[in-house]
């Protein structure tokens, strides 16, 4: 891998794991009933930013991983004109919600492919991630974003930004 593309996929991960970060700062405030704007300003930049850098990399075909970025842009789309342009009234904020945990759960997801490809250990017991472990820790952060995703459109009500 050329210097370049080293700095760059340092750079993708980077914004990536910004973006996850600062995502599960604002589905704790979803589920608490709080608006953190400035950590929902970054999760939605840093989130579009690792979509759509993805798809700078050298690929020959259309892969799972781009399908999961274009469905990511999708949601970002609505989760920001929820947010921006409806400012989260009526069924707008549900929407905002659901996309918003969507989003997330896809860069968790990723994250998670990504450790079962990159850690010897993870690699050990599911090689080709397809074998039980790699299923049943996806499966488990399924339901963990359900989870989040019902007790966000739920609780978050708030039209009141919080200090953070």
């Amino acid at each position: 891998m050329s210097a370049g593309l080293t700095a760059f996929t340092m750079f993708h991960v980077l914004l990536s794991l910004i973006g996850i970060a600062s995502g599960l700062v604002v589905v704790y405030g979803l589920l608490t009933d709080r608006r953190f704007d400035r950590w929902t300003a970054l999760f939605l930049v840093t989130t579009v930013a690792t979509s759509l850098s993805g798809y700078l990399f050298p690929f020959h075909r259309l892969l799972p991983s781009h399908i999961l970025g274009i469905l990511s842009l999708i949601a970002l789309a609505f989760a920001i004109y929820a947010r921006y342009f409806r400012r989260l009234v009526g069924a707008w904020r549900r929407t905002y919600v659901i996309t918003v945990v969507l989003s997330l759960y896809f860069n968790v997801f990723v994250l998670i492919v990504q450790f079962f490809e990159k850690l010897p250990s993870l690699r050990a017991i599911a090689p080709t991630q397809s074998e039980p472990p790699f299923k049943i820790a996806q499966l488990l952060v399924l339901l963990i974003f359900l989870a989040f995703g019902y007790l966000g459109a739920r609780n978050f009500r708030t039209d009141q930004p919080s200090a953070a």
